[in-house]
């Protein structure tokens, strides 16, 4: 009888191990995944511009850009088409203006993401179009 508890301790042991690896792999496995993933996302951004959506199972999918990512996503704004709106205005811009320009810009880039990640795009076209109407008020005072 007791050699029977004994085997059985054993064995029980033996799948406890076995359960503890395969956890680990698991798990290993699972962040090589998603790393790999999160490389691809920002590939994509970087490239494209937009953002990569998920599949529907997938309620969420978050993740750090890199320092060096940033950089070139704050590099593409600057050479954005907004010196073409300021020659109406007066040769040299007054912060207002320039404030709201930088807002429009803020504004567009929002409406461009929300667009590309199939989000509801309403607000963000109302905000620009008061925004632009600002601008066109400031102009003409």
């Amino acid at each position: 009888m007791t050699d029977a508890i004994s085997e059985y301790q054993r064995w029980k042991q033996q799948g406890e191990d076995l359960r503890m690896k395969a956890k680990h792999a698991m798990e290993s496995r699972f962040r090589e995944l998603l790393s790999a993933a999160a490389q691809i996302a920002e590939e994509y951004r970087a490239d494209f511009g937009g953002s990569l959506k998920p599949p529907s199972p997938v309620t969420a999918f978050r993740y750090k850009a890199s320092a060096k990512s940033k950089s070139k996503k704050a590099a593409k704004p600057k050479p954005a088409p907004e010196p073409p709106a300021a020659p109406p205005v007066a040769a040299k811009p007054s912060k207002k203006v320039l404030g709201l320009q930088k807002r429009l810009a803020t504004a567009k880039k929002k409406f461009e993401d929300a667009k590309s990640a199939g989000q509801p795009t309403r607000p963000l076209e109302d905000k620009i179009y008061e925004i632009e109407d600002e601008l066109r008020l400031a102009g003409q005072a």
